[in-house]
């Protein structure tokens, strides 16, 4: 065999059922050949001498199980990964290194490798981590399979859908089907961002209200002077300012549902109120003394603890009770994470499809991370991370955004003689991290005709956050031309 000549050999057993494909490249021959006779009854090997011929044959056909890669001293290894991991970034990688380095190999590690075997070896040292490889996707696949059985999604309007795989969600599907059956009053309990609204919207459209108005009133969003006017409408001459008759919501959603976002924050004066409408379904407006009779339904939510609230009296307990005819409450992302990837893909597809951007794959290195880190923020902070992930295409960026705080300041020890002014990596991930939020935001903006209060909403932050933000990162539709 010359060693001139870059050559592809395959070894296969007429006989044998389909067997893992593992692409070998190793320039050194002896060590081909090696490889060949103690790997070749095991899998269906294509071997190379060259680069340029293992890439060529990547880009020819479809994507082997596995790559095994021989690193050398003499060799930058660096633009090869790098160009494979763009390339194929869900291609497995096995190093074979007779670098001991741990500059090198910790290069190597950031780019995704799956295991690295170090020269000089036996071939059962090769066989033991491809198989190591090959047990933990069968694993994987067995347990996206049994994912696809449970997960479902449910499209509720043209922007949000019911997403869920866990037995604690699908468990909460149900509960909501029988209560939406009910007709009676619904208090969702949960973290910020865990999904209340799109809980309360799945109840709506599984109820026979599914055909009316779904109206959603944020309680601690609206001036509390002019929250009651927003629920309940006004006269005309009611106050300065009331030149003609305005219906409120309740009127406008008759035979609907209304969903009160946050009504923990509701002021007293009105909960009394509100009270009255859940008792005899009646109400008067601002500035009337003749009551009003309406149908809706009432589902509303909140973030604080309503014992709480009740033992310090910012909470009526008679309105508590009335709200509650029957209480679901969402459990936080991180109590539910078997259900990450699923809502990563979903979200993914949600922003592409608003941004009008490809979808991005989840390497198997940042779907660990996204499953690692805690989510205070729950799905609001999951989908943020996301978009910013599909916006900016660094998969670098984001694991180093999620990564714990403890490993970031290692990082950034270990790194402060090559960072600028002894910044460190700290100070450049928080650096990256309001880039990446920045334009997130200019996207939306851009999306939306710079239309602030589209803006807020899709974003699901307060229209006062959303200024504080342009304000921060100078964001203007002149700055982005």
């Amino acid at each position: 065999m010359s060693a001139s000549l870059s050559y592809s050999m395959s070894v296969l057993k007429s006989n044998a059922k389909a067997r893992a494909q593992v692409l070998i490249l190793e320039p050194d021959l002896a060590v081909l050949d090696y490889l060949r006779s103690t790997l070749g009854d095991q899998y269906s090997l294509s071997l190379f001498s060259e680069e340029q011929t293992l890439l060529d044959r990547l880009e020819q056909t479809g994507d082997p199980d596995l790559l095994l890669l021989a690193l050398h001293a003499n060799r930058d290894p660096m633009p090869l990964l790098t160009h494979i991991r763009c390339t194929k970034p869900n291609l497995p990688v096995i190093v074979l290194s007779c670098s001991a380095e741990l500059g090198d190999l910790e290069m190597v590690i950031r780019l995704g490798v799956r295991a690295i075997v170090m020269k000089p070896f036996l071939g059962s040292d090769v066989q033991q981590a491809i198989e190591e490889h090959l047990a933990a996707v069968t694993a994987d696949k067995d347990k996206k399979a049994a994912i696809a059985d449970t997960m479902r999604e449910i499209p509720l309007n043209e922007t949000h859908s019911f997403v869920r795989s866990s037995k604690r969600m699908r468990d909460l599907e149900a509960q909501a089907v029988l209560v939406a059956r009910a007709d009676i009053p619904l208090l969702i309990l949960g973290e910020s961002g865990t999904g209340k609204e799109i809980l309360a919207l799945y109840t709506h459209k599984m109820s026979s209200r599914s055909s009316k108005i779904f109206l959603k009133v944020n309680c601690a969003a609206v001036p509390a002077d002019l929250l009651e006017s927003e629920l309940f409408g006004y006269e005309q001459g009611a106050f300065t300012g009331a030149i003609k008759t305005k219906p409120g919501k309740f009127e406008t959603c008759t035979g609907g549902t209304i969903f009160l976002d946050e009504i923990g924050e509701m002021p007293a004066i009105l909960q009394a109120k509100l009270l009255q409408v859940l008792q005899d379904g009646t109400f008067s407006r601002l500035g009337s003394r003749s009551p009003m009779k309406v149908d809706v339904r009432v589902i509303a939510a909140t973030n604080i603890n309503m014992k709480e609230a009740m033992a310090n009296k910012s909470f009526r307990e008679d309105l508590y009770y009335r709200l509650n005819g029957f209480t679901l409450s969402i459990p936080p992302l991180r109590e539910r994470k078997e259900e990450i990837p699923v809502l990563s893909e979903y979200f993914m597809r949600k922003g592409s499809k608003r941004y009008g951007r490809e979808v991005l794959p989840f390497s198997k290195n940042l779907i660990d991370a996204l499953v690692a880190h805690h989510w205070p923020g729950n799905l609001r902070e999951l989908e943020n991370v996301v978009n910013r992930y599909l916006v900016l295409g660094d998969e670098r960026a984001i694991l180093d955004e999620l990564a714990p705080p403890e490993s970031v300041e290692t990082a950034s020890l270990g790194s402060s003689s090559e960072a600028p002014n002894g910044a460190g990596l700290k100070a450049l991930v928080r650096s990256l991290k309001g880039e990446a939020e920045s334009t997130a935001i200019a996207q939306v903006l851009e999306g939306v005709g710079w239309n602030r209060k589209a803006a807020a909403n899709d974003l699901q932050i307060s229209y006062k956050a959303l200024l504080y933000k342009i304000k921060q990162y100078d964001l203007s539709p002149q700055n982005r031309a």
